[in-house]
């Protein structure tokens, strides 16, 4: 019987990533997909099956797959390494044994001579390349590079400054543990030299050292009120949204009486927060001091907040500077939570929290990021602008163990009393309108979907029968808002006769 011969192995387009080099035995079949119109050409032995999107824009997202192929077991070093990613002109910086630059649509790969992988770089998704560890980077950034067109290989000491900054957001010690393993690594990398000035730097940063910092962050941290750059950056891009709505946000309903009105928005506003009454059992405590046996903190929340939305001072109280925004925060949550030492009233978290996938600031960044907040606050006009700023302020921050939420709400309720515009309640209906709009904020920078559902809120407020308890009750009761959102009965927010949201400025 004549002996069978085994079948050979043949190139599959549809088993190939988005983009893939040829090999000798691939080539073949590789030009008869590219005469056929099935695949791209990138660059020297590059391709790719994507048909749809640019060739820089492939390129790109493919980054470290295309250097692994072209620079096999090089070192991703300088910028690239401290940033993650390609730089604006497509620059990704990395040792190897050669200078020979490649460059293709959307990437420069700038190779240099020097040390190869040493203790500490981590092999990189699973690439045949491998990532400068931090301290590597951070020493290889302090070298001065000359422009040869393009931007430089390492970054600016501003630049440096604030990636410091940012690195020491992981925890307190992480600078000092840096500077340690930077300094372990100086001699194999013959950066004795760059390791003074970067020494210098993280000294001057922790304030042992005197120096001229040149970014703000590294300014506060200095002066040792450091605050979180990611969401000062953030809230950034909302005051400057914020600054250019023209239309003016609805006066205050005069028909609204004071206690039916903070009733329903202390109920609502720890309903949302998980502490859940019935209507019956909330008017209970707040009206006749009911307190349940069984759930006596609970019941001090409700009545807590109510006290404070309900007092004619604390319903306009705001803050003229950062320290009497810190001092109000502290003196209303020790209010509300007076009943719940052990979450701290009045007392700042002492460990970072978290909520799904969001980690609020760390505990050391909370007053200087406050307080850095504070000064775009402070610069935008009354009323809605300021409400809608404050209350992200402080929910993004998150700086208590407990109650954020409610106190964030309660200042920017105050903003828009002491404007003489409309409160805002957050029915149960609007839970998770209102909270996916943080969350796209916070992670999207999705500025216009919050500030959208914020002044839907408002307006619906402003439509409210809030004349008196029963009055409200029905009106609250027809229009669904004690209905959850899985409830088909539910009040529809944007459905809602409420008006249009607050419009930007032509």
């Amino acid at each position: 019987m004549a002996d069978v011969e085994p079948a050979k192995s043949r190139f599959s387009l549809e088993d190939q990533p988005e983009v893939f080099f040829t090999t000798a035995k691939t080539s073949r079949a590789i030009r008869t997909s590219l005469r056929a119109g099935e695949v791209r050409k990138v660059g020297p032995r590059l391709y790719t099956k994507n048909l749809v999107d640019s060739l820089e824009v492939v390129a790109k997202r493919n980054w470290s797959h295309v250097t692994a192929g072209y620079y096999p077991g090089a070192v991703i070093c300088d910028r690239t390494a401290l940033e993650g990613r390609p730089a604006e002109d497509g620059s990704v910086t990395l040792v190897t044994s050669t200078r020979r630059e490649q460059r293709i649509p959307g990437l420069r790969l700038r190779p240099r001579l020097g040390r190869g992988r040493v203790e500490g770089d981590t092999r990189w998704m699973g690439e045949n390349l491998f990532f400068s560890s931090r301290a590597r980077a951070f020493l290889e950034n302090m070298r001065e590079s000359r422009v040869r067109g393009g931007l430089p290989r390492t970054l600016r000491v501003d630049e440096v400054e604030q990636q410091l900054d940012r690195h020491a957001l992981l925890r307190p010690s992480a600078l000092n543990e840096l500077r340690d393993e930077a300094r372990n690594l100086a001699e194999r990398l013959d950066a004795e030299e760059e390791f003074g000035r970067l020494d210098r730097l993280i000294g001057t940063l922790s304030g042992t050292r005197s120096g001229v910092l040149q970014t703000a962050g590294g300014r506060a941290r200095q002066a040792g009120a450091p605050f979180d750059s990611t969401r000062i950056a953030r809230f950034e891009t909302l005051h400057g949204y914020l600054q250019t709505l023209a239309a003016p946000s609805p006066r205050a309903n005069k028909s609204h009486e004071v206690s039916t009105f903070a009733f329903f928005e202390a109920y609502f506003s720890n309903f949302i927060e998980g502490t859940e009454f019935t209507l019956d059992e909330a008017q209970r405590i707040v009206y006749d001091h009911e307190v349940p046996r069984q759930r006596p903190k609970d019941a001090h929340d409700i009545l807590g907040t109510y006290r404070l939305v309900a007092d004619s001072r604390q319903r306009a109280r705001t803050p003229d500077d950062a320290d009497e925004l810190v001092e109000i925060l502290l003196s209303q949550h020790a209010a509300m939570l007076a009943e719940r030492p052990e979450v701290g009233p009045g007392e700042f978290k002492l460990e970072r929290n978290r909520a799904g996938a969001t980690d609020f600031v760390e505990p050391s960044l909370v007053q200087g990021t406050l307080r850095e907040g504070f000064r775009m606050y402070d610069n935008l006009p009354p009323g809605f602008p300021r409400g809608a700023f404050a209350m992200f302020l402080v929910a993004e921050v998150h700086p208590f163990a407990d109650g954020n939420g409610r106190v964030a709400r309660i200042l920017m309720n105050s903003e828009l009393t002491r404007a003489g515009e409309q409160r805002v309640i957050v029915p149960i209906s609007a839970r998770d309108d209102y909270l996916t709009a943080l969350r796209g904020l916070t992670h999207n920078d999705n500025v216009q979907a919050f500030v959208r559902v914020m002044a839907h809120l408002q307006a619906l407020s402003l439509e409210g029968m809030f004349s008196g308890r029963k009055a409200a009750e029905q009106w609250l009761r027809a229009h669904g808002a004690f209905e959850g959102p899985e409830s088909a009965d539910g009040m529809d927010l944007f459905a809602f006769g409420a008006g249009p949201p607050a419009r930007q400025k032509e």
